[in-house]
């Protein structure tokens, strides 16, 4: 059996997906592989503003009028209640000591709150990927887009301009013919095996591992708080509606509820302390457990989801492919590298390279040298954004023993999302996520994680130590502090204002 196509995508997760529903919206002949089957289990579950804002701009420009429900957690809500998704208004962080049950003051010490949303209905979402990424391929099947479960590409050749694909089925041999072909599968399999690209962590500055699953009726941290009688009066939100994060001194947890009465749960850990990557999985949980008092109490009674049924682990994170694009392929963002969860930057950045793709695909298919041109400038970009990534997220990592430190760095990568966002709300050229192709951002970042690092190698971190910190961040970032990030009168709990 042989079909031709203009385009052949692999992998549908919900970028895959989306590539193929958009490309098809303008006429390519588009067919959709996956290995697997859905529904399935997948991390990676944080929307973010800019994330919405993308979907909404991709809704409008290909005539997907129902994808833009998907942007805010009202629309979502009244559209699609039977695509379960969680409730996100911001990012906020607690500070863990060993041994210590978490406690703070007025000031609120050892916490931060950034609200992403004036309220619910305007909220962002965590997104449980089985049902959302399952929805996503029936409408790819609805409109009659080829899809194949459960298929292996065996092999690629190209030959004439045209990729020559024997893939299986189910035992059942199919040939599948391209002009072009998409990697969407999030992993670098597919770029190794046939385009002979390699990928590695040796350029990065994180280094990572996470041990994660998915929980029923986990304890919800706002009970928790009230039960030591720690006031959430001044918070913009309630924490278990948000993305939360708990910070230890090896890494941090990550917390995402789900209507469903579901938690996605893991730990994100310091790959460099061989001590602890070295551990099993097991006894890295309960390593935790005995060490942070409540994460004990959190933990104490968790039962797994019946999907994924069990505690997974992924070795360490990050990778970047040698290379995004060659004769007759490319690798859309997550494909081609990754740094770490915190700060929920995949799929915002996996929607900003499907953009560009599809505009340029659209543009100029047919014209192969300024295709390629523009396709070398999507690699720059990818290439940028993720060691902008790597750096904010590198930081973070350093800090997490020392919360002030922590607190004044992360307002970096705020200042880099919020000047994104209103440059996108404004209709100004923004050519990289996270505004990463732009000098005085890139200097900033650079100038203070190298600050970061001397105040890191002093024997002793004082508190003036961190203060100077802060106040050093404060004045860089103030050409573009259109919020008030590290104002004092914060008290590091930062409200959403229109």
């Amino acid at each position: 059996m042989s079909k031709e196509y203009d385009i052949l995508i692999a992998g549908s997760g919900f970028a895959g997906s989306l590539a193929a529903l958009i490309l098809h919206s303008k006429g390519f002949q588009v067919c959709l592989v996956e290995k697997g089957e859905h529904p399935r289990f997948a991390i990676g579950e944080s929307s973010t503003p800019i994330a919405n804002m993308l979907l909404r701009d991709l809704a409008a420009e290909y005539g997907l009028d129902w994808l833009a429900d998907f942007s805010k957690y009202g629309s979502w809500q009244r559209t699609h209640p039977e695509v379960v998704c969680g409730l996100k208004r911001g990012f906020s962080y607690f500070k863990h000591y060993p041994e210590k049950p978490f406690s703070t003051d007025e000031d609120h010490s050892d916490e931060l709150l950034v609200a992403a949303s004036i309220n619910d209905e305007r909220s962002d979402t965590n997104w449980l990927r089985a049902d959302f990424d399952a929805f996503l391929v029936g409408k790819v099947q609805e409109i009659g887009i080829d899809y194949f479960d459960h298929t292996d590409i065996q092999s690629a050749a190209r030959e004439n301009g045209k990729w020559q694909m024997r893939t299986s089925r189910l035992e059942e041999a199919r040939h599948l013919e391209a002009k072009f072909f998409i990697d969407a599968t999030g992993g670098d399999v597919l770029l190794k095996n046939f385009f002979s690209v390699s990928s590695s962590s040796e350029s990065f500055l994180t280094n990572s591992f996470a041990v994660f699953s998915h929980f029923d009726h986990l304890r919800k941290w706002s009970d928790m708080l009230a039960e030591k009688n720690i006031s959430t009066a001044g918070y913009p939100y309630n924490p278990d509606n948000s993305a939360l994060h708990h910070l230890l001194d090896e890494g941090w947890v990550w917390v995402l509820r789900f209507n469903n009465a579901v938690t996605s749960w893991g730990f994100a850990l310091d790959g460099s302390d061989k001590l602890l990557s070295e551990r099993s999985s097991e006894e890295i949980w309960d390593s935790m457990m005995a060490k942070y008092p409540d994460i004990q109490h959190i933990l104490k009674d968790a039962r797994h989801a019946a999907i994924p049924g069990k505690t997974l682990r992924f070795g360490r994170l990050q990778r970047k492919a040698d290379k995004c694009f060659g004769d007759g392929w490319l690798a859309l963002p997550h494909t081609a590298g990754f740094v770490d969860p915190l700060f929920s930057s995949g799929i915002a950045h996996s929607l900003i390279g499907l953009e560009k793709i599809c505009r340029l695909f659209y543009e100029h298919f047919d014209d192969q040298e300024k295709l390629y041109a523009e396709l070398q400038k999507y690699e720059y970009a990818v290439f940028d954004e993720l060691k902008l990534i790597d750096m904010l997220v590198a930081g973070c990592y350093k800090t997490m023993p020392y919360f002030g430190l922590f607190r004044s760095w992360s307002m970096l990568y705020f200042t880099c999302t919020i000047t994104y966002e209103k440059r996108r709300l404004q209709k100004l050229p923004v050519d990289h996520f996270l505004c990463a192709g732009e000098e005085a951002v890139k200097a900033i970042v650079t100038e203070t994680y190298q600050d970061l690092m001397d105040i890191l190698a002093r024997p002793v971190i004082s508190g003036a130590d961190i203060e100077a910190f802060t106040n050093r961040v404060r004045e860089r970032i103030q050409p573009f502090n259109t919020v008030g990030l590290l104002d004092p009168a914060a008290k590091n709990m930062y409200w959403h204002y229109e």
